[in-house]
């Protein structure tokens, strides 16, 4: 029986995968658990990004990339296919960017973003 290997519809940065890796070794997050990334609304442009540690649901897909599963429910698919997860370690700002083609605008913070 062959296995299916499914591309994940987004990209994450190897600054980005680095700074998962710590957090999933310096919390001791759970082996069953994954990075979720998904949407959900709200935020100042309509709809907000999801990015945590969460177990699998029924309605999920999981990815992996370079060690690290990736969970995303199936839905959220269309809002963030092509995206890249990036992170900045600036003294500006320090934290995930999401670079998101599917944005029609975003807002100033970059954590929200209308479809």
């Amino acid at each position: 029986m062959a296995t299916e290997v499914r591309i994940a519809p987004i990209t994450i940065t190897d600054r980005a995968l680095a700074e998962v890796k710590n957090i999933l070794a310096e919390k001791n997050v759970p082996a069953e658990y994954g990075l979720r990334i998904g949407v959900q609304g709200g935020g100042c442009s309509g709809m907000s990004y999801l990015l945590g540690f969460d177990k699998p649901k029924e309605s999920d897909e999981t990815f992996q990339l370079d060690g690290v599963t990736l969970i995303m429910d199936k839905k959220h698919g269309m809002y963030v296919m092509g995206m890249e997860v990036d992170f900045q370690d600036g003294l500006n700002a320090r934290g995930f960017v999401f670079n998101n083609p599917q944005a029609k605008s975003t807002c100033g913070c970059g954590s929200s973003f209308s479809a």
